[in-house]
């Protein structure tokens, strides 16, 4: 047996210091936990001013303020500085070509930051934090489940975005689908699902439409309730008489029904009244060029605009005797100083991804949601050279204004199943399932497509998939296999 001995060895590791974990934190904190951290750190370090805000008052006896021709004693992250460094490093190129397969032209970006003008802003202007889930939040989680296609998962996030604090979509649907370029048919067919989430009755466009999925969702709207929902006017007024007869029921029938009317929530969404309504600031504007390229800037209304200040540094430091007192301000110095560049570089990295996000979802930016392209976090991450996991933490909680609406960006990524041999470009996982969707609508009395024939249909279009596979997507959307499709349809005629 060997005796023990003590050996040295040298090795590499990855040690995650402070400020790298507290660099990863901001670039995935939102506008409002960015602005709380941001506070605290002006709070507890002397070192680190908003900008605009005065300096130590100096003493008669010193020297007056450098001129223009010295340097400067404070580093500001002002708008100008930090906008030129942008545009020296990260620009992108104005002949660059953006390729797609609806559009082919050339487009290209030109990028800058800037000030959020509250003027232009159509939204309220409350903008405080609500406590607790609100009911977005509630609805979008419902949305993430029951809805998988990218395209109408966008639509539904928009309309879940208009709905007021009673519950209710009052905006007119022909308005949104121009907004979303898409048809007014897929628009109502989203707000359908939406009408079936928690709570009852929620995006209803009406009082009378409100009552009718309550009572649908209790299996009680049967034909004469639903005349008495149609006749709500006269409930109102107390005109039972004319009521009975509209509804073709008795007196007792009419009483029990207006009491399980009585018995419903007119305001759906009024269980989350209490929570103070969080309006969405994006952090990104996109906007279109007359040339017809892109601009993109950022929203610096979300980035707290902080200084260094140097000479205060300088000050106390010369007045300073005691050891540990000074590496105490060294250390909070270099943490300023640290801060300044990490919201520096969260601005950098925020820009590069939003730019390709933008290039890469051309086709729906010009087009509408229709043309939302398949794509991944690892496409973003290859163009931008940043790995996948800092992808993930710049768009989670990142909101994109354009013409077309306010967009997180996450609802841009979806997966892609790759082309048979042969080529083209990937498909969207969402889009295979839509064209398993569009066969089986299209498919006849006399003959129902079984899921082998489906899946050679997918292959005759350069998408190749198993049938287990196809079996998977057909169940996902809540289609009966194909014996029981021919006995619903058979009984159908």
């Amino acid at each position: 047996m060997p005796a023990p001995k003590l050996e040295l060895r040298q090795g590499q590791s990855l040690v995650m210091t402070q400020q790298l974990q507290q660099s990863i934190k901001l670039l995935q904190c939102t506008a409002l936990e960015l602005r709380a951290f941001v506070d605290q750190e002006l709070e507890k370090n002397p070192f680190l001013q908003e900008e605009g805000e005065a300096e130590e008052p100096t003493a008669p006896e010193e020297k007056p303020a450098a001129s223009e021709d010295e340097p400067r004693e404070a580093d500001f992250a002002s708008d100008e500085n930090f906008s030129s460094e942008i545009e020296d490093n990260d620009r992108f190129d104005d002949s660059a070509q953006i390729e797609t397969d609806y559009l082919r032209q050339d487009s290209s970006l030109s990028i800058r930051t800037t000030d959020y003008n509250g003027d232009e802003d159509t939204r309220g202007i409350d903008d405080n934090p609500s406590q607790g889930k609100s009911l977005r939040d509630h609805l979008l989680e419902q949305l993430q489940v029951e809805i998988q296609d990218p395209a109408k998962r966008m639509i539904g996030a928009h309309l879940i975005d208009v709905v007021d604090e009673a519950g209710y979509i009052k905006e007119d649907l022909n308005t949104l689908a121009d907004t979303l370029g898409a048809d007014k048919a897929e628009v109502e067919e989203v707000l359908k699902i939406l009408q079936t989430f928690d709570p009852p009755g929620i995006c209803a466009r009406n009082l009378a439409e409100c009552l009718a999925l309550q009572l649908k969702d209790k299996n009680r709207l049967d034909p004469a309730m639903q005349l008495l929902l149609d006749n709500l006017h006269l409930l109102a007024d107390n005109r039972f008489d004319e009521l009975q007869k509209k509804c073709g029921v008795d007196r007792d029938d009419i009483r029990e029904m207006v009491g399980e009317i009585r018995e419903l929530n007119p305001k759906p969404g009024g269980n989350f009244s209490h929570e103070i309504s969080q309006n969405i600031e994006p952090d990104i504007f996109v906007r279109r060029l007359p040339d017809g390229n892109w601009h993109i800037e950022l929203n610096m209304g979300n980035f707290p605009k902080i200084m260094v200040n140097k000479r205060y540094y300088k000050k106390i430091t010369t007045e300073t005797r005691n050891k540990k007192d000074k590496d105490y301000l060294s250390e909070q110095f270099g943490s300023a100083n640290w801060l300044v560049r990490a919201l520096e570089q969260r601005a950098q990295t925020m820009l590069k991804v939003g730019g390709e996000l933008i290039k890469q979802q051309d086709a729906f930016f010009r087009l509408g949601v229709r043309y939302l392209k398949p794509m991944t976090l690892k496409d973003i991450a290859k163009e931008t050279g940043y790995h996948e996991s800092t992808i993930s933490r710049v768009t989670n909680g990142k909101y994109l204004l354009c013409p077309r609406g306010t967009f997180e960006l996450k609802y841009f990524f979806t997966s892609a199943l790759a082309r048979a041999v042969g080529g083209g470009d990937d498909v969207s996982s969402q889009s295979v399932k839509h064209y398993i969707s569009e066969m089986i609508m299209a498919e006849m009395a006399d003959h129902v497509l079984s899921d082998d024939e489906i899946a050679e249909k997918l292959r005759e279009r350069n998408i190749t998939v198993a049938r287990r596979t196809v079996a998977k997507y057909r169940e996902a959307l809540n289609i009966p296999s194909s014996p029981k499709r021919k006995r619903m349809k058979s009984q159908m005629l």
